[in-house]
């Protein structure tokens, strides 16, 4: 019984391809590659940073539960804006003491003005600590859509520059189309290497982002609860 060999390799020398492929498509594979390094390391020092942001603000709600009132703090409370409930914390007492010295001096009693200013500084803080929360979102979303498209821009380059060398020869058979489309594929293969990764880290972030903003929403919420209760 004749042996039977199969007919196609199933291995594909990744360096060969992209020694094949001309400048432009290297140069959007390099592009891509240091894309990927990026896109991974903001994934993890994002993902790093709210975790620990997440962290300290537990800690710092906690520390405001234990005490009585909250209007007459010590001064250690109102420094700690790295972390975004301290942040809230601090807008909102400066903002009602700032509002009570300047009805006192017009001769105004009034705790809705007091109140309402320290709602104004709490909405400001939470305003802050949101953008802070999605800083670097934009460029790994920059990342997960424009990828693929690159990628896809290099293979149409590539599959060109094919068509118009084969247009000067006498014929053209599978050999000779095979490595050249080949290379030019390689750079679609980037862009979702690069892509893929990224939308599910995104993914990821976005929904630990909105939850830290749904949390600094209802820590507020009980911010301005407190400090109405203290105020009469």
């Amino acid at each position: 019984m004749p042996d039977v060999s199969p007919v196609f390799a199933t291995s594909v020398n990744l360096i060969q391809v992209f020694t094949t492929t001309d400048a432009v498509g290297q140069a959007i594979t390099v592009g891509l590659a240091i894309f990927s390094i990026v896109a991974w390391t903001v994934m993890f020092g994002k993902f790093s940073e709210l975790k620990r942001l997440r962290l300290l603000n537990l800690a710092f709600e906690q520390r405001l539960r234990d005490e009585r009132t909250l209007l007459d703090l010590p001064e250690s409370f109102r420094t700690r804006r790295s972390i975004p409930y301290a942040d809230v914390y601090a807008d909102a007492v400066e903002a009602y003491w700032r509002a009570a010295s300047i009805l006192q001096e017009k001769g105004i009693d009034s705790s809705r003005a007091r109140l309402e200013h320290a709602e104004n500084g709490i909405q400001r803080s939470i305003a802050r600590q949101t953008l802070r929360y999605e800083s670097s979102m934009i460029f790994l979303a920059s990342i997960v859509s424009g990828a693929p498209f690159l990628g896809l821009f290099g293979t149409v380059w590539g599959v060109m520059e094919v068509f118009s060398a084969i247009s000067h020869q006498a014929q053209a058979n599978l050999q000779t189309l095979a490595p050249g489309v080949s290379a030019a594929l390689m750079t679609t293969i980037a862009g979702l290497v690069v892509a893929i990764p990224s939308v599910f880290g995104y993914n990821v972030l976005l929904t630990k982002t909105r939850q830290l903003s749904t949390e600094l929403e209802n820590f507020a919420s009980s911010l301005a609860d407190r400090l109405e209760l203290e105020s009469k």
